[in-house]
C-alpha cells in the first residue's frame, strides 16, 4: 500500500511532519505571494485583486483583504462572495479553511487550525496536525478574534471582539468571551431596530 505523502497527512487531521520538500515549497509560495500583496500600494488595486486569486484555493467575487495579511499556504483556503478582512489576518491553514458568503472580520483576527501533541516529547519529534475550520454565511467577527482547530461557525453570527472560539457555534446568535460562549440569540428585533436606522440613513439622504 502505497504511504501517505506528509500533506495528504496534514489534510486528512492526521499527524505530519511540516519539514517536508512538497509542504517547504508550498508554504515559500505563500510567503512569496503574501511579500507582494503586503508590498502593494493602495494604487495596485488590480494586481492586489491577481494575488487573492493565485494565493487562496478560492476567493470570492467581491472580496477584499486588508494588508498586512498571513498565511501558512493559502491554497487550503476557500473563500465566499464579499469577503472583507481587516489589517493583520492570519489564516493558518494546515487543515481546510472554508469561509461562506459575506463574512467581515475585524482587525487581528486568527484562524488557527494548527495543532500540537500535548506530551511533549512526542511534540518535540516536530509532529503537529491541522484540524479544519468552517464558517458559515453573513458571520461578524469582531478585532482580535482567534478561532481554535475543528471549530465550526454557522450563519447569521456575530462573534465579539477579543473572543476565542473553542467550541461549534450555531446560527443566528451573538457569542464573546474566552472561551467563547453564545450570548443571545439574533431576533426580529435586532432586525427591525436595524431596519429603522436605515431607514434614517436614507431619509438623511
Amino acid at each position: 500500500m502505497k504511504m501517505k505523502s506528509q500533506k495528504e497527512r496534514m489534510l486528512a487531521g492526521e499527524l505530519y511532519v511540516a519539514q517536508d520538500e512538497e509542504l517547504g515549497r508550498e508554504n515559500k509560495r505563500a510567503k512569496r505571494l503574501t511579500r507582494l500583496f503586503n508590498q502593494s500600494t493602495e494604487e495596485q488595486q488590480e494586481e492586489r485583486q491577481r494575488l487573492l486569486n493565485a494565493m487562496f484555493k478560492q476567493f470570492g467575487a467581491g472580496g477584499y483583504v486588508e494588508p498586512p495579511f498571513h498565511t501558512d499556504y493559502g491554497t487550503n483556503t476557500v473563500i465566499g462572495k464579499n469577503f472583507y478582512a481587516n489589517y493583520d489576518a492570519i489564516f493558518v491553514d494546515c487543515g481546510p479553511i472554508t469561509i461562506g458568503d459575506n463574512v467581515f472580520m475585524g482587525p487581528r483576527v486568527g484562524l488557527y487550525t494548527a495543532g500540537h501533541p500535548i506530551d511533549a516529547g512526542i511534540r518535540s519529534e516536530q509532529l503537529e496536525y491541522g484540524k479544519g475550520i468552517t464558517i458559515g454565511d453573513d458571520v461578524w467577527f469582531g478585532g482580535n478574534v482567534v478561532v481554535n482547530p475543528g471549530v465550526t461557525i454557522g450563519s447569521n453570527v456575530v462573534i465579539g471582539s477579543g473572543s476565542i472560539v473553542t467550541h461549534d457555534i450555531p446560527d443566528n446568535v451573538v457569542a464573546v468571551g474566552n472561551p467563547c460562549r453564545v450570548l443571545r440569540p439574533i431576533t426580529q428585533q435586532d432586525h427591525d431596530e436595524w431596519a429603522k436606522q436605515k431607514a434614517a440613513y436614507y431619509a438623511d439622504r
